[in-house]
């Protein structure tokens, strides 16, 4: 079967929330990937739970008449932090933070995020055997499945952009193998 990641489009920055809702950047991106993902045959469409996620899905689901279904599995590992700042925008006002965050100081138990994500993501290949699934999700989600695919130490090791497509084909005997990580084409005018 095919599994296909799709991050999120650009959030709103907040202090009040975790939970951001997408820019209207964010919606054009999503626009965009939907366009783009219409041209394949896609069987089941999953999403993290958190707004920026659901918002990147809907205008896909919406187009092609899908159902989409949320698994808490595949929400970001910061979910709980109260607030939410685009890692572009902390990374120009605040390396040093942004470059310890990639590098794991932060306060979250990397190695239990990647166990909840594997085994979200692997039920959902367990039950979708010969298909093409695709699954909204975040950045950190995909750092850690992508690292347990290439068999690394779980950790934000890449960067993948907003609405960005990535590819696994996942073998009944339990391989995995990427196919393809950061396609973007989408995005370009």
């Amino acid at each position: 079967m095919e599994l296909i990641l799709i991050r999120h489009g650009l959030p709103e920055r907040r202090q009040d929330t975790s939970d951001a809702p997408l820019t209207e950047v964010g919606h054009d991106q999503a626009r965009r990937v939907a366009r783009r993902l219409a041209r394949e045959r896609i069987d089941a469409v999953f999403s993290s739970p958190m707004a920026r996620a659901v918002q990147t899905a809907q205008p896909f689901v919406d187009a092609g008449g899908h159902t989409l279904a949320t698994r808490e599995g595949v929400a970001e590992f910061d979910r709980g932090s109260g607030r939410y700042v685009p890692m572009e925008e902390l990374k120009r006002e605040d390396y040093a933070a942004w470059r310890a965050m990639a590098e794991g100081d932060h306060d979250v138990d990397i190695e239990a995020f990647q166990r909840s994500v594997v085994e979200t993501l692997e039920a959902i290949i367990a039950d979708h055997p010969s298909q093409t699934v695709a699954v909204f999700c975040h950045g950190g989600v995909i750092n850690v499945w992508t690292a347990h695919v290439l068999g690394m130490t779980p950790r934000l090791f890449f960067e993948p952009g907003y609405t960005s497509i990535h590819r696994y084909l996942c073998a009944r005997s339990g391989q995995r193998n990427i196919i393809a990580l950061n396609e973007r084409v989408h995005l370009e005018d």
